[in-house]
């Protein structure tokens, strides 16, 4: 085994990060990126194993059948011949892809539902990995890499990082199938922050791809110096379920409750066969989800869909229903990322937005820049919804609604954009003061919003419209007149060159 070393959070994302692309040959970054992860977590559980072994077997030097009882409690159970490490001893092995798969395999098995069908990816597949020489050639680069590193010295926090690192790397290298697994870090932070989750909430994300919005939302509670709060997602792609229970495990989130299915027509999430509740809701539903609606949607036993059943083809308004009813009454609170057709969209989107505006619980407007996802070039909002308006509530008292137009800010990039801590901080700043500022945010009362027939639509509260700068037409004449001398002397100089090459009178 090589030398392992001790890595900061930058060199650890900087490290694994150069391991997993040097090594990955022609195999296409949508699919490499579940093998790669797959096995980081595998080397994960391997050094926590190594290292619970190593310390027992100090302690238990004279009693092996006591350290092999400890050994069956531990976090993560390795099964005697299946951990990286003896793997590694295997590296020249014809059939590493195979060994590997069965290593997986038992370390699942003997880990109950906590792993259950953790494993979706065939380390042994000539179609997606190559042929033998290619594949192994390319497992062995990668294991050979992994192995250099400790994860287990770096920290929950630093390995989890790095692995929210790796996916957003992955994302960036996945264009439109990012939007399976990968929320843009500066929204997600956006989205967590302006959430303000609060010690003792439960949270849920029914959209949740590999997890990263939900555990920036937690980690908004941690700043204030607390770690109780509980953690629940849905999430509909089996390879992007288990990214996102990989994603828990590296932070340390063993207790958070991930489930796989489609959220809209067979929610999972529940509790007396009704739907569970919850202080926030926070998603970054797919945009405009065609043929989201199942044959028995118009019955929904949960009744999510009573203020108008949303279009077959834009499943915008479904998630949107969806996560109102699962916010606590007059309590909870929902942010949303949503195209902006959802802010003025007719006929079924538009009633059942006039209804969400007539219950008073939609609050925040937020129109963030265009290009900041991998999937679509089209601007996008936030939108918060806040039960706690609700009549009964704690700010039932508050009846504007605030509309930020943000999209200008952003910092440019060459294949997106981003949105850096100066603009995160200004559209904060906004939301908790709720003053209207010159072309950039307002408050609006109800009356207009209902005078514009429930339009949403954030630059017709939001003034935008610049100002021609007057022009000066003393300075512009001064400017032309020396354009004009500049102009004659570059005349004269051609006609001396053209003379010397005898072209020209």
């Amino acid at each position: 085994m090589a030398e392992v070393k001790k890595y900061s959070q930058e060199q650890l994302n900087k490290t694994l990060w150069n391991a997993a692309d040097s090594s990955r040959g022609t195999v296409d970054g949508g699919v490499y990126k579940d093998y790669v992860l797959l096995l980081l977590f595998y080397k994960y559980i391997s050094d926590l194993h190594q290292h619970e072994y190593e310390k027992l077997k100090v302690r238990y030097a004279n009693d092996l059948d006591r350290m092999t009882l400890r050994l069956k409690n531990e976090r993560f159970v390795i099964p005697k011949g299946a951990s990286f490490f003896d793997l590694f001893n295997k590296l020249e092995a014809d059939n590493l892809g195979e060994l590997i798969n069965v290593a997986l395999h038992k370390i699942e098995d003997s880990n109950g539902t906590r792993l259950e069908g953790i494993v979706t990816v065939d380390f042994n597949s000539d179609a997606i990995l190559g042929k033998t020489e290619q594949r192994n050639k390319m497992l062995r680069n990668l294991m050979t890499d992994f192995s250099k590193i400790d994860l287990t010295e770096a920290g929950d926090d630093v390995i989890g990082n790095a692995y929210m690192y790796m996916i957003e790397r992955f994302g960036s290298d996945a264009g439109k199938k990012a939007g399976e697994f990968f929320t843009p870090k500066s929204v997600a932070e956006l989205l967590a922050r302006i959430a303000k989750p609060q010690p003792g909430w439960r949270i849920c994300d029914p959209a949740c791809g590999s997890a990263g919005l939900l555990l920036l939302a937690g980690e908004e509670i941690e700043k204030q110096g607390s770690k109780d709060y509980a953690l629940y997602g849905q999430e509909s792609n089996m390879g992007t379920y288990n990214l996102a229970r990989m994603n828990m495990f590296l932070h340390g989130k063993d207790s958070a409750r991930i489930e796989q299915g489609d959220t809209l027509n067979n929610p999972q999430l529940k509790e007396n066969d009704q739907l569970m509740k919850f202080d926030l809701v926070v998603a970054n539903p797919p945009f405009s989800l065609k043929q989201w609606m199942g044959e028995n949607i118009e019955s929904d036993k949960y009744r999510r869909f009573w203020r108008g059943l949303p279009p077959a083809t834009k499943g915008d308004y479904a998630f949107v229903s969806h996560m109102v009813e699962t916010a606590k009454a007059k309590e909870g609170k929902v942010a949303v990322i949503v195209p902006h057709g959802v802010l003025f969209r007719g006929a079924a989107e538009g009633r059942i937005r006039e209804s969400l505006l007539k219950e008073n619980i939609v609050d925040t407007v937020i129109g963030l820049p265009a290009g900041l996802f991998q999937t679509t070039g089209i601007p996008v909002a936030i939108l918060i919804l806040d039960r706690s308006r609700e009549t009964g509530g704690k700010n039932a008292k508050r009846k504007d609604v605030f509309f930020v137009e943000a999209s200008k800010e952003f910092k440019s990039g060459k294949a997106i954009n981003s949105m850096e801590e100066e603009h995160i901080l200004k559209i904060l700043d906004a939301c908790e003061k709720r003053k209207d500022i010159p072309k950039f945010c307002r408050a609006v009362q109800p009356e207009e919003i209902a005078e514009n027939d429930y339009n949403l639509n954030i630059t017709r509260y939001v003034d935008t419209f610049e100002d021609e700068a007057d022009v000066d037409i003393e300075a512009n004449l001064k400017e032309l007149a020396i354009v004009d001398a500049e102009l004659a002397k570059l005349e004269v100089e051609m006609k001396k060159h053209l003379k010397v090459l005898g072209i020209g009178g």
